[in-house]
């Protein structure tokens, strides 16, 4: 089966419960989810869990593969995970951390080398880096090295990328060159793009579907201009909203009134 299916999900801490059965319709290839809620709704949670990084219970299948029954090396290639966390401010040169991605994904029936150092090329080109190739990581701004981070899962051309936060150290005209290269990305690759994000005016305009969590639960789940409405996001977020349009015609989410006032004005 193609695209991305979720089934009884469930991911604790130690004893605290984070996400609890959570089973969702099927994730569509050549779509860009977004993963959304308020704090401490589950977003990092669930994309850890669907990265390997943290033990889970129940079923994640990938056009019908379950990546929990998968080799690691194999889920490597298969899987792109962005943390929150920079990438460190460490003496390597951002070409070396990119080059570093492109050949870590080279086994399990990955490219050759010389196809991987034409990747690490091209994505370095596409994220404006070329003047920043050959300096250190360590003297590159936070937004800067977050550019590195996204090129290094790029790079490797998963078929899932999960991306926690990827915007949060950019300007806004990085913000929107991101967002809309990982829309690219995925319709080109017929890849499906998680993404964790706070903006909902970026979600938006950018994503297709949407993953809306409270309390590791999953408050609403489809395409965006179904499951996200002003119900939906009050009750996510405890603030009165209303969605218009923009002069440019993009969805906008506008908050009126006070907190649980319950009022839009």
């Amino acid at each position: 089966m193609s695209g991305l299916r979720i089934e009884n999900l469930s991911v604790s801490y130690r004893d605290r419960g984070v996400i609890e059965n959570l089973t969702l319709p099927v994730l569509p290839r050549s779509s860009v989810v977004a993963v959304l809620g308020p704090n401490a709704a589950g977003k990092s949670t669930l994309l850890k869990a669907l990265a390997g990084l943290q033990p889970s219970n129940g079923e994640i299948r990938l056009h019908g593969e379950n990546l929990n029954r998968m080799d690691a090396n194999l889920r490597q290639h298969r899987v792109g995970y962005l943390p929150q966390a920079l990438p460190l401010a460490s003496g390597l040169l951002a070409y070396e951390l990119v080059l570093g991605a492109a050949h870590a994904a080279g086994g399990g029936g990955g490219p050759g080398r010389a196809e991987r150092e034409s990747r690490v090329e091209a994505v370095i080109r596409e994220f404006g880096l070329e003047t920043l190739a050959f300096r250190r990581v360590s003297e590159l701004s936070g937004g800067r090295r977050q550019l590195v981070g996204i090129a290094q899962v790029l790079v490797r051309r998963p078929q899932l990328l999960l991306l926690d936060e990827p915007t949060s150290a950019l300007d806004l005209r990085w913000q929107l060159e991101v967002l809309a290269r990982v829309a690219a990305y995925a319709r080109s690759e017929h890849a499906i793009a998680l993404v964790a994000l706070h903006d909902l005016n970026l979600a938006l305009r950018f994503c297709d579907w949407t993953v809306l969590l409270t309390d590791g639960r999953a408050l609403a789940c489809g395409p965006m201009n179904e499951a996200i409405t002003p119900e939906a996001l009050a009750r996510a977020y405890g603030v009165p909203v209303r969605i218009e349009r923009c002069s440019q015609g993009h969805p906008m989410v506008i908050t009126g009134g006070a907190p649980g006032s319950g009022r839009a004005d």
